[in-house]
């Protein structure tokens, strides 16, 4: 039997994230919370731009897609998560572990470059104020949303295609709760070296370039803010990008850890417990940060259930 056509017809096994009973029906409990409470408040934030026409600018079309990558990103983990704790069947199919990895690398390539373009758009909204409607015009603003995507396609689409010319037949079992690139790559049982490589100019690419964006664009902006004279004003432009530092710090950091590092430093156990700070955090956080820290969101969001409540009434 030819190997590559053996490894297309098995199945995975998910180690998951625990192996007693109880603890993953609590887990199970904990994690439905988390999904429900992701999805309801990046659709709550979707709407709530969508209906305000004062929300439609630049740094809220970005949050948008922001919001969708989210979306997808926990749909793509979670929902297979919630079926291996409730049901205790762990085994996931060849091709669906593959789909796994193409979905969950598009989503993380995608959100990896909105975070930098979004720190773009705080330097430009603070050291360019006057040129802020001509540089991240409408045009603009539709092609960095289709370039970030289609860029996080592309860059999955690699790795899948690589993926798939790998022999699995040492061993089924994936020590983690979902089918990601690093444990995958641990299972081959042949060479992986055109993967890693590839892995390591996406990472350059994705990470280290997104990241020296990001960082170079905050440079610019305490430089920015440092010039302001007055307190006020200090505090206000610092006002407009400190939830995306926030969210940009959290994200970047585990990222790195997982990604951008020596294959020989792959710890199974430590990696998927770390690996939860950027595939079920960003999506219930992100909501959180960017609404609750937002003077115009919040107005908006009064504006927008002033309404929910009203519709009953009108339709009387």
């Amino acid at each position: 039997i030819d190997m590559k056509n053996q490894s297309t017809a098995m199945e995975f096994t998910l180690v998951s994230l625990s192996s007693s009973l109880e603890l993953q029906t609590l887990l199970f409990w904990v994690f439905t919370f988390i999904y429900a409470t992701a999805l309801a408040g990046n659709f709550l934030l979707i709407f709530t731009i969508c209906s305000c026409r004062k929300l439609h600018t630049p740094m809220y079309f970005l949050l948008i897609n922001l919001s969708l990558v989210n979306v997808f990103s926990i749909s793509v983990t979670t929902p297979k998560l919630l079926q291996t704790l409730w049901t205790h069947t762990k085994t996931i199919s060849f091709y669906g572990c593959i789909t796994q990895v193409y979905l969950f690398i598009w989503a993380l390539g995608t959100e990896i470059f909105l975070l930098s373009f979004m720190a773009f758009d705080r330097y430009v909204a603070i050291c360019n104020p006057l040129q802020y409607t001509v540089i991240m015009r409408k045009e603009v603003c539709f092609g960095i949303a289709s370039g970030v995507w289609v860029a996080g396609m592309g860059n999955s689409a690699i790795h899948t295609v690589l993926v798939l010319q790998l022999s699995f037949c040492n061993s089924n079992i994936i020590n983690h709760f979902f089918c990601d690139l690093p444990p995958l790559l641990e299972l081959a049982s042949s060479d992986t070296s055109l993967n890693e490589t590839m892995a390591l100019v996406a990472d350059v690419i994705f990470g280290i370039g997104s990241c020296g964006l990001t960082l170079i664009s905050y440079l610019f902006i305490m430089r920015a803010i440092f010039r302001i004279r007055s307190t006020e004003g200090k505090k206000k432009a610092f006002s407009t990008c400190s939830s995306h530092l926030i969210v940009v710090s959290f994200y970047f950091f585990s990222i790195i850890y997982t990604y951008i590092r020596p294959s020989s430093d792959y710890s199974p156990d430590k990696d998927k417990f770390v690996s939860l700070l950027y595939t079920v955090v960003p999506p219930v956080v992100n909501p959180l940060i960017y609404s609750l820290r937002n003077k115009d969101f919040k107005e908006a969001l009064k504006t927008f259930r002033g309404r929910s409540r009203l519709l009953p009434i009108l339709q009387e």
